[in-house]
């Protein structure tokens, strides 16, 4: 009885009031085609080849460079919301939850499993407010397998976010960045 007197008269969360209407990535028809398509092409074991999946994803409104390299099951929210540079690595089970723009830089390497999170929502408001916030990655970052970048977050030039890391905050140029929350454990030296 004591542990919740301290709970009285405090505000609680309202999911009944919640309201994202002020979001909008597209029109229906659209959204609702790309699931279809992607499910059977770039989100699926199908041993397609990366030439057509990179022509599904640029039909869809992604900008892909040259060199493009996408592993199977590969979960993309929307196409139109990214944007990749030259010779891109993308692994097998990648999540790019895309709800404001991912743009990923030249020469990068995303491993197997790693989610890229662009929306969340503010626990402080009873309300649950959603917001989104875009993702960067700059030229030669590596984000390890089963790694989780958060909105906001801009990787800077040939970081590292090592295996199974959070990145809550952006990551400083060749800073080599590891566990939850991430924080720089030593510099990335490239010969």
């Amino acid at each position: 009885m004591e542990k919740t007197s301290w709970l009285s008269g405090r505000a609680s969360t309202d999911l009944s009031v919640y309201d994202n209407s002020w979001w909008n990535p597209g029109p229906k028809w659209k959204i609702i085609l790309w699931f279809l398509v992607s499910s059977v092409t770039v989100n699926s074991y199908l041993p397609l080849p990366i030439s057509f999946k990179k022509w599904i994803l640029t039909l869809f409104g992604a900008k892909i460079g040259a060199g493009f390299a996408i592993k199977p099951k590969v979960n993309i929210k929307f196409p139109w919301f990214l944007t990749i540079g030259d010779y891109v690595w993308v692994g097998e089970e990648v999540w790019i939850d895309n709800l404001a723009p991912v743009t990923i830089g030249n020469h990068v390497c995303i491993s197997q499993g790693a989610m890229f999170e662009t929306g969340n929502h503010n626990y402080r408001r009873r309300t649950f407010d959603l917001f989104v916030k875009p993702i960067h990655l700059e030229n030669g970052v590596w984000i390890g397998a089963r790694s989780i970048v958060c909105p906001g977050v801009t990787c800077h030039s040939h970081s590292i976010l090592t295996v199974g890391s959070v990145a809550t905050q952006s990551l400083e140029a060749y800073g080599i960045y590891q566990g939850n929350p991430a924080i720089r454990v030593k510099n990335r030296e490239v010969e």
